[in-house]
């Protein structure tokens, strides 16, 4: 974190592109906000744009806007986030997602400073910052051929990469600290004391939702209003069969993120319901709403095994 503020105080009096990376929850925003606020542009518009968020043909006219009579029931100009954000700062968060097309206009605006809006002829003067954030290798898009090259070069002028907390654990305490703090103030509880021993527990876990995932689980102790719950719910967790007490692999995608995490759920609600039931498939497969084979198959899927083993009334860990 010391040489990303480092790197962050040497381009503050130029403006060059930079481009942030990091896992989801890792605080790209975080550091694109803190950029814009340190920046001479900090009296400007910080303008955010989430390519992801927006079908692609709506995200076009959504940042270089549009003219009148363009669309359908268009009566007016309809200015674009670029002109929104002049003289600050434009963040465009997982521009991995962005389509080829659209790749190629935001070239055009980064060589020359000029663009053009939907249905318009007028050349604009766009003067912004531009900070772009992705999740994804864009240099493995590159050779895959979803992200253009030449864009890539021109917006990895300068590039910060957000480690994920897996491996930064000794920041967990101080970050507990920090989120305490702001939370209890922002909901106006008494904030909790966290042991040493939860602190111990934080550090076993490996936090593929990274900070934001941190923040969450601080939020639950100060609404509860103690660590204990907190604990013990993080033990629960340490002891899944699919728990992330061992090293968490790096993910290459937000897909395989999101089947990480729906896997965790469903062995969580599935390892619930069998020690309801007795561990009787039969009366699970019920509960669940599901066919007995169903169950059978899920159950393999997440690495439950079929029947009950003699580890302390659980099923062991793989």
């Amino acid at each position: 974190m010391r040489e990303i503020r480092s790197k962050i105080d040497s381009v503050l009096s130029i403006d060059l592109p930079v481009l942030i990376q990091g896992e989801s929850g890792t605080g790209k925003e975080l550091i694109a906000r803190f950029l814009h606020a340190l920046s001479s542009r900090r009296d400007a518009p910080f303008v955010k744009l989430n390519c992801s968020a927006i079908p692609a043909n709506l995200l076009e006219s959504e940042l270089f806007g549009s003219d009148r009579g363009f669309f359908k029931g268009a009566n007016e100009d309809r200015p674009g986030l670029i002109e929104i954000a002049e003289g600050g700062t434009l963040f465009l968060n997982e521009i991995g997602d962005m389509n080829l097309d659209l790749q190629g206009k935001l070239l055009g605006l980064l060589l020359d400073g000029s663009f053009t809006r939907i249905g318009g002829r007028e050349k604009r003067s766009g003067r912004m910052r531009v900070v772009c954030a992705t999740n994804i290798d864009l240099q493995k898009a590159v050779e895959l051929g979803t992200f253009r090259e030449d864009l890539f070069y021109r917006i990895n002028v300068v590039s910060l990469r957000l480690s994920p907390l897996r491996d930064r654990k000794d920041d967990i305490p101080e970050l507990c600290e920090y989120f305490l703090q702001k939370l209890s103030r922002q909901f106006r509880r008494r904030m909790p004391h966290l042991r040493p021993h939860t602190l111990q527990l934080l550090k076993q876990w490996d936090w593929p939702g990274n900070l934001r995932e941190l923040e969450n689980w601080i939020a639950r102790a100060i609404i509860l209003g103690d660590d204990e719950s907190l604990c013990a719910e993080l033990k629960r967790q340490l002891e899944m069969p699919n728990g992330l007490a061992s090293p968490h692999p790096r993910l290459n995608s937000l897909k395989e993120a999101t089947d990480q995490a729906t896997s965790r759920a469903t062995s969580a609600v599935i390892l619930k319901a069998l020690q309801a039931s007795r561990w009787n498939r039969r009366k699970t497969a019920k509960t669940l709403r599901l066919s007995y084979r169903a169950l059978l198959y899920k159950l393999r899927d997440v690495g439950i095994p079929h029947r009950r083993r003699s580890h302390r009334g659980r099923p062991p860990a793989h």
